[in-house]
């Protein structure tokens, strides 16, 4: 039997690169001048593009344009086929699709303390989501711009947690350690920081939990 490996790599803010074997996925891609510096290889040719919300650095048509071809899907919300400008398939939370053996499933993701203004939440509920990549047996749990959420409850056997921790539009490290509680990943990975330290976060999760912490710089990538 042919064990493959999945590698995971971060590509700055909110942006990963998971390879499965041959199949390449991208998860919130976003290629600003600055990240572009920072992280200057040429990216392969997607399988998959995700993408979790409409909002510029989740959902950037320049980037995804650069790494997609006539094979590549497109997972969105429906608000993002106007700026993709393609055929997109969208997924609320709860729906899954399954391309090339591997299985993409939208959860829940939205502010319940963040506001733009009182009752203005910076994501309310049903603007985007998160999503669950199966492949190899393996699980990787893609936050997308959230708080702590009832709904991570629900999440199990997740073997890497990819959360926000930047504060402001999502949870902080206080909030992404309370979510590593809860959801009880094997590896937990840090993202969304605004290159904000996280040492919080890591010194929470190595004190109260056995869950791995990965702080990843960009380009650096590891394997499962």
């Amino acid at each position: 039997m042919i064990i493959m490996t999945i590698s995971i790599r971060w590509l700055g803010h909110s942006s990963f690169q998971i390879n499965v074997d041959e199949k390449v996925i991208y998860v919130d891609l976003y290629r600003s001048k600055q990240l572009r510096e920072r992280v200057p290889d040429a990216l392969d040719p997607a399988t998959l593009v995700l993408a979790t919300h409409s909002h510029n650095d989740h959902c950037f048509p320049e980037a995804i344009n650069e790494v997609r071809n006539s094979e590549t899907t497109v997972i969105a919300p429906a608000d993002c086929s106007e700026k993709i400008g393609s055929e997109i398939t969208s997924l609320t939370p709860g729906e899954e699709t399954t391309v090339q053996g591997i299985t993409i499933k939208a959860v829940h993701a939205y502010n319940v303390k963040r506001f733009r203004s009182p009752g203005n939440p910076y994501h309310p509920k049903g603007f985007g989501v998160g999503y669950l990549i199966n492949a190899e047996d393996k699980t990787i749990y893609f936050a997308g711009d959230t708080d702590v959420i009832p709904e991570m409850k629900e999440l199990e056997s997740i073997d890497v947690a990819l959360l926000p921790c930047g504060d402001t539009y999502t949870m902080d490290n206080r909030d992404a350690a309370e979510a590593t509680r809860i959801i009880k990943p094997k590896i937990v990975v840090p993202m969304h920081t605004w290159d904000k330290s996280v040492d919080d976060f890591k010194k929470q999760v190595e004190k109260e939990t056995d869950v791995e912490f990965k702080h990843l710089k960009e380009g650096e990538s590891f394997s499962i």
